[in-house]
């Protein structure tokens, strides 16, 4: 078996990992035996010397991010076995088969136990995205495994590392394809039909989290008038059209992003004036909309905070933009408000919308709490994972 490097914890720092939390930080180590690079594989031990779990060095605060609680070789055949179990385990929640949902997440971090690991798989398209230097160092392996794991479904494999491998390493690199070439393509969400452009597009090219909330909105939808803030390429939008409602408006800043929602309404058959996809800033949008013009409006922004010291900062643009669109929306409305930020936790996002109705002076009603879908599982070790918050709100 290979020798790696080895961390050394200090005494009594080695709970956390005996209770599976996939991170080790700095602080909790007290020597390093071998000289690991970042990337590398290291193995980590107990002050006793008694092994523990194996992961990827990173440097910084957090210095390990682990993916094995059982020592063996870290080569192509773990890698090889790793990705194919979670291929099975979507199988088994019946993502891989469905005839009407063609794009799914298949490996989410932490919540897969491949903490630095993204996969999202549009039909025969699979978007990789690693966040750490260990994962993109063997990005190859990682393609060639999906294609193996999905027993000749997936022809293409795009590598789009490198917005978050700069943000959170510094390093500087390149997008390509690993496998194929096919970057653009049409998928079904519950029977509804989305371009998809894994190049171009943010994140991996469409937001999947929120699929099962684009299903629940169908609910509320009909015959309402309804905004799509920061409505990205228009999912909301699609399925409250399709829900029957009376207008829709999907609002987002980005005009590429725009451009693709006014393709996906048309796609799936709305050319109407009543459904208007609108470039302009959010806030300058709500600003200058008319009282009580929207009952069902839907507010989806990006995450206001990437880390633990933009909290208070992002805990200020919540409550400033939810208490601007409950002071403008309609009596007896319903608002779908979201927070994507994992330094919000669910209870810190509810006091804040539950702020921004008292600065509205507006009175609202709990009607569900909302998160991820099955495809974005949360390690109940690491629930840190758990980074989608959401409201349905009745507002008198």
């Amino acid at each position: 078996m290979t020798s790696y490097p080895q961390i050394i914890l200090k005494p009594g720092k080695e709970t956390p990992v005996l209770r599976f939390h996939p991170w080790i930080f700095s602080g909790a180590i007290d020597k390093t035996v071998g000289k690991p690079a970042e990337g590398d594989v290291v193995e980590c031990f107990t002050s006793k010397g008694d092994y523990l779990a194996t992961g990827h060095c990173m440097p910084g605060s957090l210095a390990v991010k682990l993916f094995s609680f059982q020592r063996q070789e870290i080569d192509k055949e773990f890698w090889f076995r790793k990705v194919k179990e979670i291929w099975e385990v979507r199988k088994s929640l019946s993502f891989t088969d469905n005839p009407k949902t063609t794009a799914y997440r298949l490996i989410h971090n932490e919540g897969d136990s491949m903490p630095g690991l993204i996969v999202d798989i549009y039909g025969n398209l699979a978007v990789l995205q690693a966040h750490t230097t260990g994962m993109h160092d063997i990005r190859q392996m990682l393609a060639d495994a999906i294609v193996a794991g999905s027993e000749g479904k997936i022809t293409s494999v795009y590598d789009k590392s490198s917005d978050a491998i700069r943000k959170m390493t510094g390093h500087l690199v390149d997008d390509s394809f690993l496998v194929g070439n096919t970057g653009d393509c049409e998928i079904l969400e519950n029977g509804h039909c989305f371009q998809v452009n894994a190049v171009t597009g943010q994140k991996t090219g469409f937001f999947l989290d929120q699929r099962e909330n684009r299903e629940l909105l169908a609910h509320y939808s009909k015959g309402r008038n309804v905004l799509n803030m920061f409505g990205y390429t228009g999912g909301f939008s699609v399925y409250a059209a399709k829900a029957g409602a009376k207008t829709v408006h999907t609002v987002d800043s980005s005009a590429p992003a725009i451009a693709i929602a006014e393709n996906n309404m048309k796609l799936n058959g709305f050319e109407s004036s009543d459904y208007k996809c609108i470039v302009v800033d959010a806030r300058k949008y709500i600003e200058t909309m008319e009282h009580g013009q929207y009952d069902l409006i839907i507010l989806d922004p990006p995450a206001y905070a990437k880390n633990i010291a933009s909290q208070s900062q992002a805990v200020k643009g919540y409550r400033t933009i939810n208490a601007m669109a409950l002071a403008k929306i309609k009596s007896g409305g319903i608002l779908f408000t979201f927070s994507c930020s994992q330094v919000v936790d669910r209870q810190m996002f509810t006091s804040t919308v539950t702020a921004a109705a008292v600065d509205a002076g507006r009175q609202i009603r709990i009607i569900q709490h909302l998160s991820q879908p099955a495809d974005h599982p949360v390690n109940i070790f690491h629930q840190e994972g758990e980074y989608l918050k959401g409201l349905v709100l009745l507002v008198e």
